[in-house]
């Protein structure tokens, strides 16, 4: 039941932070260490994202919808699914060379505190900058806008680092408007983040065992719900706000790791 409960709350941290430019994964292995959970190859982190991901599917299904429909005969779709698979290639590609590394190496508390702070500084520095709007809707975009989003995307593979945030802060510098940045993310997230998640479940497909199901059925569940809530939600707020709210947030929460990490307040993982 304690395991439950644990995948319940993972499921909720995940679904809330997986689309805003905080770090889903960061969080996930921060709060996992607070509540003791820990599982082999970190496969929950990755799998329970496939909830948050559904999230976006349903909340734009329209849209899927009539790109699916058009893939064969609208230029407008076809392009689409171009610009997705561009800005994907990427990720994907340094993801099959480095990602064990990364999950080696760079899956610690201290880690993610260090890129939570430096990238709160980025976006505060973007965020005073003055940006040129040229483009201001995701069908607009090139392939070479896409493109640019992409190699934005690998820097979010380090924990801390925040996918959302990368994509959604170089789609600002390269001339997308907010809204038209944060929906990108939310579409480019989609073939990411299931290729991510199916590809480090098969790879760990001997760690798993059938008494799992239930820990990764509730946090796929929760993280769907609360992923979708969170959707709508900065959807609304970009709108009308800039993300500096999220950078000051970042940097205070890692100062609060370093620090009680530092004063042995709190024992975290290196």
């Amino acid at each position: 039941m304690e395991t439950i409960l644990q995948a319940i709350l993972l499921g909720i941290v995940e679904g809330l932070t997986e689309f805003l430019p905080i770090s889903s994964t960061g969080h996930l292995i921060v709060v996992g260490d607070l509540i003791g959970f820990h599982n082999d190859g970190r496969v929950f982190e990755i799998a329970i994202q496939l909830g948050a991901i559904l999230a976006v599917v349903v909340e734009y299904r329209r849209k899927f919808t009539d790109v699916a429909l058009g893939m064969f005969n609208n230029e407008k779709s076809q392009r689409f699914i171009l610009n997705l698979f561009i800005a994907f290639l990427p990720a994907a590609i340094m993801g099959l060379l480095f990602i064990s590394i990364i999950k080696t190496y760079l899956f610690n508390a201290i880690s993610v505190a260090t890129m939570l702070i430096l990238g709160g500084l980025v976006i505060l520095w973007a965020e005073r900058r003055k940006h040129q709007v040229r483009v201001t809707d995701v069908d607009e975009m090139t392939w070479k806008d896409a493109l640019k989003v992409g190699l934005f995307q690998v820097v979010s593979m380090v924990p801390g680092t925040s996918r959302s945030g990368a994509t959604i802060i170089g789609g600002l510098f390269i001339g997308l408007d907010r809204k038209v940045a944060a929906e990108f993310s939310f579409f480019l997230a989609v073939p990411t983040m299931f290729a991510a998640t199916f590809y480090d479940v098969y790879k760990h497909r001997d760690l798993l065992h059938a008494s799992d199901f239930p820990m990764f059925a509730a946090g796929f569940i929760t993280a769907f719900f609360s992923a979708w809530l969170a959707v709508r939600t900065l959807v609304r707020f970009v709108a009308n706000h800039t993300y500096e709210v999220f950078a000051w947030y970042r940097i205070a929460f890692g100062l609060v790791i370093l620090i009680t990490a530092y004063t042995g307040v709190l024992t975290w993982s290196h």
